[in-house]
């Protein structure tokens, strides 16, 4: 399979990996942009949990948990659909192979065991997909279990640290279902792959310029950032 790989198609498979590993560093790391949704989100999230341990009943708090559960099963039960049909592809790639040639210019010039690999790299994204997902519905699932150890509202003064520490908990969890979701969205670049290597690199950045461009200047940016700093002060 490897041989089929071109100088080309090999540099376009190094760019979109570095691409999406760059920004899965930059926005979800220690030094993600200040302006960001993801930063922001954290200052919104701490505050909410100062504001949980100081209310009497938390139900609704504990609702919107699992909202997110109940978001992160929906995505993992339908990645697993699409790791069933390609796997099917898989099976019948001979058949496939030759009906997109038949059927699209764009596609043709593919060897069979090149358009596997394409197939097969879909099949990776969406398992690192599915595995993002089901350990963001467990470590949703952990937090539920801090919320209900947390102390009664009253009885002793509302601890920052703590609530910084559950903020903190909580974002690595949405942080991982964010990881999933942007998984979805550099599959839809790796289906340029099956176009051309200089179609999957343009997708490769537009998608990681869209999803920049909504993290940190996005009308939605702007309004969570002011809520945060209305919060702060």
């Amino acid at each position: 399979m490897l041989e089929h790989i071109t100088l080309l198609d090999g540099i376009a498979l190094l760019v979109f990996l570095a691409i999406w590993a760059g920004y899965s560093a930059l926005f979800d790391g220690r030094y993600r942009p200040k302006n960001s949704i993801n930063a922001q989100m954290v200052t919104i999230r701490y505050m909410w949990m100062v504001r949980m341990l100081g209310r009497e009943m938390r139900m609704g708090d504990a609702t919107l948990i699992g909202y997110s559960i109940r978001s992160g099963t929906f995505f993992a039960s339908t990645t697993l659909l699409l790791l069933a049909g390609l796997v099917g592809v898989l099976g019948s790639a001979e058949q496939i192979h030759a009906a997109t040639i038949n059927l699209s210019v764009l596609l043709s010039g593919n060897p069979l065991a090149l358009f596997e690999l394409k197939v097969v790299v879909l099949v990776g994204i969406f398992f690192y997909a599915f595995f993002k997902f089901t350990w963001a519905i467990r470590q949703f699932n952990y937090f539920s279990g801090i919320i209900g150890s947390a102390p009664e509202a009253g009885t002793e003064p509302v601890d920052t640290t703590f609530a910084r520490r559950m903020a903190t908990m909580l974002s690595q969890a949405f942080w991982q279902f964010n990881a999933g979701i942007r998984a979805y969205y550099f599959a839809l670049a790796a289906l340029g792959w099956f176009i051309n290597p200089y179609a999957f690199m343009a997708a490769t950045v537009v998608i990681a310029l869209v999803l920049a461009q909504r993290q940190m200047y996005s009308a939605t940016a702007r309004d969570i950032a002011e809520h945060a700093k209305s919060l702060s002060e």
